[in-house]
């Protein structure tokens, strides 16, 4: 075999989302492959999204003996992005591994281009900065033949010279012809292993798929180390094409579409609904929008008639002051009308929360979870202010961060800088947004069935008892949020070791 693709995110050392059990592919990694491929190279893949540990990678090493180890993450998970340390761990377990074996180690992702000089000294040969696409191939080819450029030539790289400095080359132009690239390898996925989990777990099956790449907007906490500021998208004829290959070769009964955001123009939705009028074709999706953008033109209504199921949105808070200080460039009132509409129009929608950014006090936090009891989402994702390199957010904090700059895994809720409270505070806050929001949407749901019984199912009666459950400690929580809100507050300070034993 010429090249192994693995990547590090392991849904295993994740305990929030393994428990949730919604897994993806590797789908960066896929078009990674699928180029390599049509250049002419044998690819394998190394998944290890339901890979059990390291130890997979060592085995699929030994089995397919690549000249070219070739972590590449899948940068449209936005995990990814950031820099979970078990991830980063098993990453640098990966690198030694593929050394041993004397294979070429290449490294691809938003850490490793944050980072290069950690994934370098733990032995990979080059590091991808930015995206990979057009970079790896002409790296490969340099390696395989000897007929490409000098490796100081080939934008987009970073690597140890001679004295073991690192160096880095020009930086790479992003791809802007999406259309031009191949669709992902999906023939390397074990596709019935997906299948089984998901229609064991949740009664039906899910694939993913992106239209754009990147983001033009200016939310100062977001990184970009991939595309940076710029924005591209791929014509709705090709991805209705892709769509229509998936059902007649994967039979999906779902699709998330993975962009930062979706549509941007309300034009391209219009049209994407269009072409999949045109094919007969609909596959009950998810996507991530702008509340902004939903409000412009007839953003909403094609997104309904495209087959929209549920529309998430970075809502982040419900204090237009914390808006504001972010650079969000949205606001409350938007939140609230995009929300009316896409419910009138019969798609759900869910908010991403974003809570312990600088200067945010206990009265904006009941700012946020007001607006979420007046609007009642359909779901809810919690977070807390994150500093990532290369933004506003990170630069305005980092003095202040402690031993770690990085969360273990997605559920940790560290408070990693001076921020308004201690990790303990923000731990809590999830808790009680949780159960006073699953409280309501069970009140919710119980007083539609007194409307319509025919609405009465067994999860309901399950979640009746949670209801009560909920409703009857969230007093008791919310007490303990106070108590907790008084204590002074200090960076995190902990050092892991041995996640990969």
């Amino acid at each position: 075999m010429d090249i192994l693709f693995g990547q590090s995110y392991f849904l295993r050392f994740d305990p929030k989302l393994y428990d949730a059990m919604q897994p993806y592919p590797p789908l960066g990694t896929l078009y990674a492959a699928a180029i390599m491929r049509e250049r002419g190279y044998q690819v394998a893949l190394f998944d290890a999204m339901l890979s059990e540990g390291t130890h997979e990678w060592d085995a699929a090493l030994d089995r397919h003996a690549p000249r070219y180890a070739v972590i590449y993450e899948d940068n449209f998970n936005y995990l990814s992005k950031m820099s979970l340390l078990r991830m980063r761990e098993a990453a640098l377990a990966m690198i030694k591994m593929a050394q041993a074996r004397g294979c070429v180690v290449i490294v691809c992702g938003s850490d490793a281009s944050d980072h290069p000089t950690v994934y370098l000294q733990a032995g990979a040969d080059y590091v991808i900065l930015g995206e990979g696409d057009a970079t790896l191939p002409e790296l490969i080819d340099h390696l395989h033949n000897h007929d490409a450029p000098n490796v100081h030539d080939i934008p987009g790289i970073a690597y140890l010279d001679a004295l073991g400095s690192v160096a880095r080359t020009l930086p790479r132009p992003v791809i802007s012809d999406l259309d031009a690239l191949p669709f992902p390898a999906w023939d390397l996925v074990d596709r019935d292993r997906y299948q089984h989990v998901w229609r064991e777990r949740h009664g039906y099956y899910s694939m993913n798929l992106v239209t754009t790449r990147g983001c033009p907007f200016h939310c100062n906490w977001c990184a970009k180390p991939i595309w940076g500021q710029r924005y591209h998208v791929r014509s709705p004829e090709d991805v209705v094409a892709e769509m229509q290959w998936l059902k007649d070769n994967f039979a999906p009964d779902h699709i998330w579409f993975m962009d930062d955001i979706m549509g941007i123009q309300d034009r391209w939705i219009e049209q994407f609904a269009d072409q999949l009028d045109e094919a007969g074709l609909r596959i009950p999706f998810k996507s991530l929008n702008r509340v902004d953008l939903l409000l412009r033109g007839r953003a909403i209504p094609a997104l309904a008639r495209a087959g929209a199921q549920i529309v998430w949105v970075g809502a982040e808070s419900g204090s237009q002051k914390i808006l504001d200080a972010m650079d969000k460039g949205t606001t409350v009132k938007q939140i609230y009308e995009a929300t009316r509409q896409l419910h009138a129009h019969g798609v759900k929608v869910a908010f991403f929360l974003q809570f312990g950014y600088p200067g945010e006090t206990r009265e904006d936090i009941e700012l946020t979870l007001k607006m979420v009891r007046d609007l009642l989402p359909d779901d809810i994702g919690i977070s807390v202010s994150y500093p990532l390199p290369g933004t506003k957010f990170y630069d305005n904090v980092k003095h202040e961060l402690g031993a770690r700059a990085n969360w273990v895994d997605s559920a940790d809720l560290a408070m990693l800088y001076q921020g308004p409270f201690r990790t303990e505070f923000y731990r809590q806050l999830h808790t009680v947004v949780h159960k006073e929001y699953r409280a309501r949407k069970t009140a919710a749901a119980l007083r539609s069935l007194v409307r319509d019984p025919r609405h009465l199912r067994p999860a309901l009666i399950r979640q009746s008892a949670a209801m009560i459950y909920h409703t009857l400690t969230l007093p008791a929580a919310r007490a303990e949020l106070d108590r907790l809100a008084a204590l002074p507050h200090a960076p995190t300070e902990v050092v892991i070791g041995g996640l990969m034993d």
